[in-house]
C-alpha cells in the first residue's frame, strides 16, 4: 500500500450502487475503510431500495416497490453479497441465506391474471397471433442502434398488448406501451430464460424480509465495521472538473451542503469520486388511510440536481431532462397495508392456492387502474409484532377511475384503494372487517419508470466517460451495453465497473448472462414462442 496511502474515495449518494462501490473498494481494491467517504443526502442508507415503518401510521410498514431477484441474471448481485454476512447469522453469507430460503419457499404462482369476474385465468396461455410472434422475434433481432428513440407501440402492433404475455411482462418489469423498445428488447434477451416460466415467475429469488433489512442492513453493517466514513443530512451540488476527454479529466472539488451549510472538499491527486446520477424516488410523497398522497411535478428535492449540474459542463455527462421530462409518462403510485390479523391473508391463500410468498404478482387485467399485488413471506419485516401482515401493490393506470370506487387511483385516499382491491378480489363480505383493521401506506411516485423513457445515444453518460481519471458515473442512468436498468444488479454492476475501472482489480466482473447462447434456454425460449405457452 505505500505509494497509495493518501487515496480517499468519496462516493456521492448511499444507494445500493454507493455502498456497493464502497464493498468492492475495500474487498476488491484493497482501500482501507477509514479512505472511503459516503455522502448520503437523507438520514438513512439504501436509497431507493428500501423497507420502513410508514410515516402515515404510527406501527405500519411500507416499501415503495415491490423488487424481485433472478437466478440466472444477477450475477454481480450475488458475487458481492456472498462476502457479507447475513443480518442474523455472521456464518452466513447474505448469498447462501437467499438461496437456502428459496430452496425452502419456492416461488411458482397459481393466479398471475385475474379478470373482472373473479376468474383466474389461464396465464400459461400467451396468446400471441402470428404476427405478435414475428414482431416479437423481429424487435430481439434487431440492433439496438437501429431501434433508436422508438416507443414498444412503435414495434408492436395493438393486438399484442392484448395478449397474456404483456400483462405479464409489464407488471412484472413496470413496461409501459410509450416507454423504450430498446430498453424492451434488452430486457427479452437478458430475461429470455424467465419465457416459459413468466406466468408462475419460479424463477425468481426473494430474500427473507424485504430487501431493506435483508440486504441493506448487513451491508451497511459490514462496511461500518470496516470503518467506511458515512456522512448523512450531506447534499452534494457540484462537482467541479479540470481537462477534456482527449487529454484526460479529473474531478477537483465537490461543493457540499449539511447542517453546517456549504463548503469544498477538495480532491487530492490521490483522489477518486463515484457520483450517483438521478433517482427514480425523488419527490416521493406518503398518504395514509384518509389522505391522498401529492404528485410533486417541479423537482423539490433535489433528486437529479446534481446532475443537471454536471451535465452543463461536458456533452458526453448525459441529459437528465430526457428522463425527468415527462411525470405523467412515469409515474405510478404503490401502497402497503398493514394488517392486524391474517384475515385478508388467509382468504388470498385460499382463493389462489399460493401461501404467502410462494405466490408472485397478481393483476387484474381489466382493472380500471390496472391493479397488481404481490403477498410476501410473513414477517415481511423482522420487527414486525405477532399477528401482523403486510400485502404490497400498484397502480400502473392512476389516472383512470376505478370499477367501484369511482374516481382516479392518483386522488383515492387509502382506505379507498383498499376498497377496491378487495371488492377486485370479490371479498365483499370481508370488507367491513379489513377496512377496520388494516391501515394503508400510499405513495405517489414521479419518476417511478423514468429509466424506461425512449432514449438517445448519449442520454445516459458512460460509467467511466472518455478520459475520466478519477471519477466515474453510477445508479439507474448510467449506459452499460446489454445489460437492464431497473435492477438491483445494474447498480451492483455499474458499481464494480467503475471501482475495478478507477482503482485498476486485476479480477474479472462476473459476465452478462446470455440465456440464447446457452442452447437449452434459447430452445426453451424458443419453442414458448412458437407454441404460445409457458411450462406447466
Amino acid at each position: 500500500m505505500s505509494g497509495n496511502d493518501n487515496r480517499q474515495l468519496w462516493i456521492v449518494g448511499g444507494g445500493i450502487a454507493g455502498m456497493a462501490a464502497a464493498a468492492f473498494a475495500i474487498r476488491d481494491a484493497g482501500l482501507p475503510g477509514e479512505r472511503i467517504h459516503i455522502l448520503e443526502e437523507l438520514d438513512i442508507e439504501g436509497g431507493s431500495l428500501d423497507g420502513a415503518k410508514s410515516p402515515a401510521h404510527q406501527g405500519a410498514y411500507v416499501t415503495r416497490g415491490g423488487r424481485m431477484l433472478e437466478e440466472e441474471a444477477y450475477r454481480c448481485v450475488w458475487d458481492l453479497f456472498a462476502s457479507i454476512p447475513s443480518r442474523d447469522d455472521a456464518g452466513t453469507s447474505v448469498t447462501d441465506e437467499i438461496q437456502a430460503f428459496n430452496e425452502k419457499v419456492r416461488t411458482h404462482a397459481r393466479a398471475r391474471l385475474i379478470d373482472a369476474e373473479h376468474r383466474i385465468l389461464d396465464a400459461a396461455d400467451f396468446g400471441f397471433s402470428a404476427r405478435d410472434r414475428g414482431e416479437l422475434s423481429r424487435l430481439m433481432g434487431t440492433p439496438e442502434k437501429l431501434l433508436g428513440s422508438k416507443r414498444i407501440d412503435e414495434v408492436f402492433g395493438p393486438h399484442f398488448f392484448t395478449t397474456n404475455f404483456w400483462q405479464m411482462w409489464r407488471t412484472t418489469f413496470a413496461f409501459q406501451r410509450w416507454h423504450s423498445a430498446a430498453e424492451l428488447r434488452r430486457y427479452f434477451l437478458r430475461f429470455v430464460q424467465e419465457f416459459p416460466r413468466i406466468h408462475t415467475l419460479s424463477g425468481v429469488r426473494r430474500t427473507v424480509y424485504n430487501q431493506y433489512d435483508s440486504m441493506v442492513v448487513p451491508l451497511q453493517r459490514w462496511l461500518t465495521a470496516q470503518g467506511v466514513d458515512v456522512r448523512f443530512g450531506t447534499r452534494v451540488l457540484d462537482v467541479d472538473f479540470q481537462g477534456t476527454s482527449a487529454t484526460g479529466r479529473r474531478a477537483t472539488c465537490l461543493h457540499v451542503q449539511d447542517a453546517d451549510g456549504t463548503r469544498r472538499i477538495d480532491l487530492g491527486p490521490d483522489d477518486h469520486t463515484l457520483l450517483t446520477l438521478g433517482s427514480i424516488t425523488a419527490d416521493a410523497t406518503y398518504g395514509g388511510n384518509d389522505t391522498v398522497p401529492e404528485l410533486v411535478r417541479d423537482r423539490r428535492d433535489q433528486g437529479w440536481s446534481l446532475w443537471e449540474a454536471i451535465a452543463r459542463k461536458a456533452d458526453d455527462f448525459g441529459r437528465p431532462m430526457s428522463f425527468y421530462g415527462s411525470v405523467d409518462e412515469h409515474k405510478w403510485e404503490s401502497f402497503t397495508l398493514t394488517m392486524r390479523d391474517d384475515a385478508l391473508l388467509r382468504r388470498i391463500a385460499a382463493y389462489t392456492g399460493n401461501e404467502p410468498g410462494t405466490g408472485a404478482l397478481m393483476t387484474w387485467v381489466e382493472s380500471g387502474w390496472h391493479l397488481s399485488i404481490v403477498v410476501p413471506y410473513q414477517p415481511h419485516f423482522p420487527d414486525m409484532p405477532e399477528g401482523t401482515c403486510t400485502l404490497w401493490g400498484y397502480g400502473f393506470e392512476i389516472d383512470r377511475p376505478g370499477d367501484h370506487v369511482r374516481k382516479p387511483m392518483a386522488e383515492a385516499t387509502g382506505k379507498e384503494i383498499l376498497t377496491e382491491l378487495v371488492r377486485q378480489l370479490g371479498f365483499d363480505d370481508l370488507l367491513e372487517h379489513v377496512l377496520e383493521t388494516t391501515d394503508v401506506t400510499t405513495v405517489m411516485m414521479p419518476y417511478a419508470s423514468a429509466l424506461f423513457a425512449c432514449r438517445a445515444p448519449g442520454d445516459r453518460p458512460e460509467v467511466v466517460p472518455d478520459g475520466a481519471r478519477n471519477f466515474a458515473f453510477a445508479g439507474q442512468f448510467v449506459e452499460m451495453p446489454d445489460d437492464v436498468v431497473f435492477t438491483v444488479e445494474y447498480s451492483v454492476h455499474a458499481a464494480m465497473l467503475a471501482v475495478y475501472t478507477l482503482f485498476g482489480v486485476d479480477r474479472p466482473i462476473p459476465p452478462i448472462y446470455r440465456g440464447m447462447l446457452d442452447p437449452k434456454v434459447a430452445a426453451r425460449a424458443t419453442r414458448t414462442l412458437l407454441q404460445g405457452r409457458g411450462d406447466d
